[in-house]
């Protein structure tokens, strides 16, 4: 949870060199947008394994926020701190249902694949025909 407060809601990232606010928490709250981008409070650059154990303020304004260098920065941070997890399961986004699937067995991770193939198949066709 800290990891979405600290990114989703009161996330801060540089933008040409300046730090500007992209949290729904900081967009919607303008006395903590204020307090977020003035030297108050404590602003570390993002690091997950920080920002995981960081604890959170939901009475007060924040002490602490964390930078991004960009979105895709913070993108790449969270996704290689979520590889890392240790689990007996993985997940697969699924596009079409806006879901989440699990692959926790083999039935699942073969309907998976045939997803896959059958998305292929269609790209090579449609490569095909416009060469």
């Amino acid at each position: 949870s800290q990891l979405y407060w600290f990114t989703v809601e009161f996330g801060l990232c540089r933008q040409n060199g300046i730090v500007k606010a992209y949290g729904a928490g900081l967009l919607s709250s303008y006395g903590e947008l204020i307090h977020s981008l003035s030297d108050e409070p404590e602003v570390r650059d993002f690091d997950p394994d920080a920002a995981a154990v960081q604890p959170y303020q939901d009475q007060n304004y924040q002490p602490v926020y964390f930078v991004s260098e960009s979105f895709s920065d913070a993108k790449s941070k969270l996704r290689s701190y979520a590889a890392h997890i240790k689990r007996p399961f993985s997940v697969k986004y699924e596009p079409y249902t806006h879901s989440i699937e699990l692959l926790d067995s083999p039935q699942t991770i073969c309907h998976s694949l045939e997803s896959v193939r059958d998305e292929l198949h269609s790209l090579i066709n449609a490569l095909n025909v416009i060469s």
